[in-house]
């Protein structure tokens, strides 16, 4: 059986990279949708700027029509970050957020991914437990759920402080989002990450792949030189496992960025980075099912 599999934002959205380019996609929503849903995915995902701009295009309702008409029933949107602060950071964060929850009201989406901030961040232990807990509130006062998701260059480079985080404000709308790179670029080992995360907690995964050392800043890194799932040295499978001792059902999230994805037509670039996600999940069920 085919796995789920969720496109991430950046996984469908072309030649496009935030430090160089901005956050737009050159792609259609109506191309990006067909292409996603042609590929064998079930769900995708859009970044705020794309989000706007198929709202301004084609209106929220006609989008979660063409998502329907698809068979692209899991949806996510990004990203809210900085929701704990204040002054001209948490204004920019107030628009995103909101556009975020409008779209939410109308998409039935699965959950909003949620960001830590940079490295170096400071912020008061109390402010940001009800910032997250007021956040989830909102969320669910939109009929969706927050994913935080703890980054490798954020002010959550690891994954205890977001885990202690989401289970002191113990929202049921507010959880954690895991993906394998930066786990990895953690230096936190698969087992200990199953034993640290409640499955009630875990609302996404990103699968990906990459080489052991990272190359140039960490954000250049994560958008230039992630790799097909299985052709890099993160150990896809033992992550994969792991996942699924935690109890995680799915969706399986695709998440690839690199100057080779970029430089591939939509279609093709999205085909690959299904086709060698769904071979890990499918080879691990099976490995699972000789050895149980």
């Amino acid at each position: 059986m085919t796995p789920e599999l969720l496109a991430t934002c950046w996984t469908s959205a072309g030649d496009v990279m935030p430090l160089r380019t901005g956050d737009r996609s050159p792609i259609g929503i109506e191309r990006r949708v067909a292409a996603v849903a042609s590929a064998g995915y079930s769900g995708m995902g859009l970044n705020h700027a794309d989000l706007v701009a198929a709202r301004d295009e084609i209106g929220l309702p006609r989008l979660a029509e063409l998502l329907s008409a698809h068979g692209l029933h899991h949806v996510e949107l990004e990203l809210i970050d900085y929701w704990w602060e204040t002054g001209p950071r948490r204004e920019t964060s107030d628009r995103v957020r909101a556009d975020l929850l409008d779209a939410a009201r109308v998409l039935d989406i699965d959950q909003i991914k949620v960001a830590a901030g940079s490295a170096g961040d400071t912020y008061d232990p109390g402010t940001l437990r009800e910032s997250f807990a007021a956040l989830a509130d909102d969320a669910r006062a939109a009929g969706t759920r927050i994913a935080l998701e703890p980054c490798a260059f954020s002010s959550m480079p690891s994954l205890e402080p977001a885990v202690a985080l989401v289970t002191d404000v113990d929202h049921p709308q507010a959880g954690l989002l895991l993906d394998i790179w930066h786990i990895f670029r953690s230096g936190m080992d698969y087992a200990t990450m199953a034993d640290l995360v409640p499955a009630d907690k875990l609302f996404a995964v990103e699968l990906n792949d990459g080489a052991r050392e990272q190359v140039g800043t960490g954000l250049e890194d994560t958008f230039d030189n992630r790799m097909l799932c299985g052709q890099g040295d993160f150990d896809v499978a033992g992550f994969i496992d792991a996942v699924r001792r935690i109890g995680y059902p799915g969706p399986w999230g695709v998440e690839i960025m690199s100057h080779h994805h970029r430089a591939l037509d939509p279609e093709t670039a999205l085909s690959q980075a299904f086709q060698t996600a769904a071979d890990c999940l499918i080879a691990t069920r099976a490995q699972a099912g000789r050895t149980s």
